[in-house]
């Protein structure tokens, strides 16, 4: 945890007479400080004080942001989220679900959070470097980033079970929007999110902050994936450029049956173009992807490729 900053006397001049002539400061690199910018504009600052208020760090132990208009549903300490240890490839406790979710035609009740971006249902997964689905040895989960991310170099691993009436209403509404034909009331949700990991062998600050929402009415289930902010696809250990977080083998995304029949890959797994996955979807939402999962259907996805990293053109 950031040590709260304390500034001398001398050093409080110099940040009023340099606000009095700014440059214009440090790349602003996240959504996340895009937000608080945001926020400090809200309460009257001038955009000088703001940025260096980041810049300069003067707002410390702040929590995840929650704007109503985030692609991404609340999570962290504030929503009473259990938080996955501090270990590279390491995962949550066993966590027993009040209700079974059902997967490919089968119900679970038993689950993994997994820092390396896997939510596994009845075992762990500590594997770091990705395989293409499906998978041979019958490991049955979701992964919305399956990537060698190390929470020790930065992050957190947040995740919760809830039956909140308003997060319901919430995701309600959204199923609702994107299947309209399926009758679907929320009676269930467990939310799992990974904010800003780095990944493993990290030179950089670099983050990822993205989501996985699991939720049924114990007859439907659905995965909603929100991918907030994506910054690297590759660890060091996975052949990656320790300074950048891209190359070697990329990261995966998808969902896995268990039985070498039945899976899905979400266009750009394990290539560079992943890293573009906050600009793509299958609802009509840049950063989403929503799948009907209890008989599992694919739905809405796009027939172009997505394109290679960096680039600016939204696929949709």
């Amino acid at each position: 945890m950031r040590q709260k900053t304390h500034f001398s006397v001398a050093e409080l001049v110099s940040v009023s007479l340099f606000s009095l002539f700014p440059p214009f400061p440090r790349e602003i690199r996240t959504r996340r400080d895009i937000e608080n910018f945001d926020n400090f504009a809200r309460a009257g600052m001038k955009p000088s004080v703001a940025f260096l208020l980041l810049t300069l760090g003067a707002v410390m132990n702040v929590q995840p942001v929650q704007e109503k208009a985030s692609l991404l549903y609340p999570y962290g300490l504030e929503q009473h989220d259990q938080k996955n240890p501090k270990l590279d490839d390491g995962s949550s406790k066993k966590i027993s679900l009040a209700v079974p979710f059902t997967f490919y035609g089968k119900e679970y009740r038993t689950l993994y959070v997994n820092n390396n971006g896997v939510i596994s249902f009845d075992t762990r997964v500590n594997q770091y470097t990705p395989d293409p689905f499906p998978l041979a040895d019958g490991r049955t989960f979701v992964a919305p980033y399956w990537g060698d991310v190390d929470n020790v170099r930065g992050g957190d691993v947040f995740y919760r079970e809830t039956t909140d009436p308003t997060l319901l209403a919430r995701v309600t509404k959204d199923i609702n929007q994107y299947f309209p034909k399926i009758p679907y009331t929320a009676t269930w949700a467990f939310v799992a999110t990974w904010d800003h990991v780095a990944y493993y062998g990290s030179t950089t600050n670099k983050g990822n902050t993205f989501q996985a929402v699991l939720t049924t009415n114990t007859k439907t289930s659905f995965i909603i994936l929100n991918y907030w902010d994506i910054q690297w696809t590759t660890g060091a250990a996975s052949d990656g450029d320790p300074d950048t977080g891209l190359g070697g083998t990329a990261a995966h995304a998808g969902f896995n049956s268990g039985d070498e029949t039945n899976f899905y890959n979400i266009p750009g797994s394990q290539t560079d173009a992943i890293i573009n996955i906050t600009k793509t979807s299958n609802v009509n939402v840049p950063g989403r992807w929503v799948f009907q999962v209890d008989d599992f259907k694919v739905t809405g996805v796009p027939t172009e490729a997505p394109k290679v990293a960096n680039s600016n053109n939204c696929w949709l």
